[in-house]
């Protein structure tokens, strides 16, 4: 990649920390993110850049995952494998952004301190998986501006120049 290429690639992933939309478990559940999970999947984007910086490549965040699977377990009941995940990353990042002030702590007989191997695997896919979608989300948003701004410069273009033919 030439260095102009991995610059404007690098503005972007600073600019979707921001404005990549949250991506959730489709069912209607979305709207329902607690405000400080929203906050930490800001933070947590945000330092993964950082991390990328170091290690390489570009993933979802904990936050993410938590805020996915969230909202899949508000549709439909996970299997164990899949309660089992949820359970971790929840406590990983309530633990990580909750505030002392808050007394509330995750409960002792939910917590899940580690996954197995496959648990662990089916995580970071989940966490990829996430990723490209705020990729694709990204693009086709960049794509429908691109769109539009030339369809607005056609029209103001139609509009300036005079009719030749008039019946």
């Amino acid at each position: 990649m030439t260095t102009e290429v991995q610059i404007e690639k690098g503005i972007s992933e600073i600019v979707g920390v921001f404005i990549d939309p949250i991506i959730v478990f489709p069912g209607g559940w979305g709207d329902t993110l607690p405000d400080w999970l929203k906050h930490a999947i800001t933070l947590e984007r945000l330092v993964e850049n950082v991390r990328v910086l170091k290690e390489g490549n570009m993933t979802g965040t904990d936050a993410e995952a938590c805020a996915y699977l969230y909202t899949a377990c508000l549709t439909q009941a996970p299997g164990h494998d899949w309660a089992q995940i949820y359970l971790y990353i929840a406590g990983k990042v309530y633990e990580k952004h909750r505030t002392k002030d808050s007394g509330v702590a995750m409960p002792e007989d939910i917590r899940v301190e580690s996954l197995n191997d496959e648990q662990m695997r089916d995580l970071r896919q989940l966490k990829d998986w996430i990723y490209q979608a705020r990729i694709r989300a990204r693009q086709e948003k960049d794509r429908a501006e691109r769109r539009e701004k030339r369809e607005e410069e056609a029209s103001r273009k139609a509009e300036e120049q005079p009719a030749l033919f008039q019946l």
